[in-house]
C-alpha cells in the first residue's frame, strides 16, 4: 500500500500530523470494528486495511520517535550455559502473555460430520503435535504442519482458527527479537486467516503497539 493510499484510506490530507493520524484511524476503526459490524466481510477487510495503513503512516512520520523507542529496548538475554533451562523459563513468560489462546486452553478437538474417520485422527494428532510445538517455541515447523492441515482440510474453521495463532505467537516472537519487519507481517496474516477472532484481534493489536512503540487506543 503506497502513503498516499494510506492518507486517502484515513480520509487525510498528505502530510497531515501524527496526532490527526491517530485521531482518524480510532475514529474510523471503531465505525468499522468486526465487534460493530458482525458478519460483514466487507467491514473486516476494511478494518485489516486501515489498520495497515495507519501503521505505516506511523513509521513514516516519526520514524525517529518509533527507532528511539525500539533501540531503547533491552537486547536478548545472552546464551547462558543451561541454555534448555533458559529458554523454558522464557517460553514460560510467553505462555502467559498469550494464556487466552485455545491452543493453549487445549480445547476438545470439534468432529467435522462432513470429515472421515481418518481425517478426523490426522486432525486429533497434529492439534496434539501442534500444541507440543508451540509450547517448544518451534514457530516455523508449528506453521507447517497446520498450513499442511488447513490444506487437507481447507473448511474446517478450527484449524484456520489455530492456523492463525500460529501465525500471531510467531509475530510476537520475532517482536521480542526485534524482527520488526517480519513480525508484522505475520500478525497481519493472522488477522486474515481468521478475521472474526475477536480475542485474536486484541492479541494482534496489542503486539502492534509494541512493534509502533506507542499507543494508539
Amino acid at each position: 500500500m503506497k502513503i498516499a493510499d494510506c492518507y486517502r484510506l484515513l480520509g487525510l490530507d498528505e502530510g497531515a500530523s501524527y496526532d490527526d493520524i491517530k485521531v482518524a484511524y480510532r475514529r474510523m476503526a471503531r465505525r468499522y470494528h468486526p465487534d460493530v459490524n458482525p458478519g460483514s466481510k466487507r467491514a473486516e477487510e476494511l478494518f485489516i486495511q486501515l489498520t495497515e495503513a495507519y501503521h505505516r503512516l506511523v513509521d513514516a512520520v516519526q520514524p525517529s520517535v518509533i527507532n528511539a523507542r525500539r533501540s531503547s529496548a533491552p537486547p536478548p538475554p545472552a546464551p547462558s550455559q543451561n541454555g534448555h533451562k533458559a529458554a523454558s523459563q522464557n517460553g514460560h513468560s510467553a505462555g502467559q502473555t498469550a494464556s487466552r489462546s485455545p491452543i493453549r486452553k487445549r480445547p476438545t478437538v470439534r468432529r467435522d460430520p462432513n470429515a472421515s474417520q481418518t481425517d478426523h485422527q490426522l486432525k486429533q494428532q497434529s492439534y496434539d503435535q501442534l500444541h507440543q510445538l508451540l509450547r517448544e517455541h518451534r514457530y516455523p515447523r508449528a506453521i507447517a504442519l497446520v498450513e499442511g492441515l488447513a490444506q487437507r482440510l481447507p473448511e474446517d474453521s478450527e484449524i484456520r482458527q489455530w492456523q492463525a495463532i500460529a501465525y500471531q505467537r510467531w509475530g510476537r516472537y520475532l517482536i521480542d527479537e526485534r524482527q520488526y519487519h517480519k513480525a508484522r507481517i505475520y500478525l497481519q496474516k493472522a488477522l486474515r486467516t481468521d478475521p472474526r477472532n475477536r480475542a485474536l484481534w486484541y492479541e494482534v493489536e496489542r503486539d502492534m503497539r509494541r512493534i509502533d512503540g506507542v499507543e494508539i487506543l
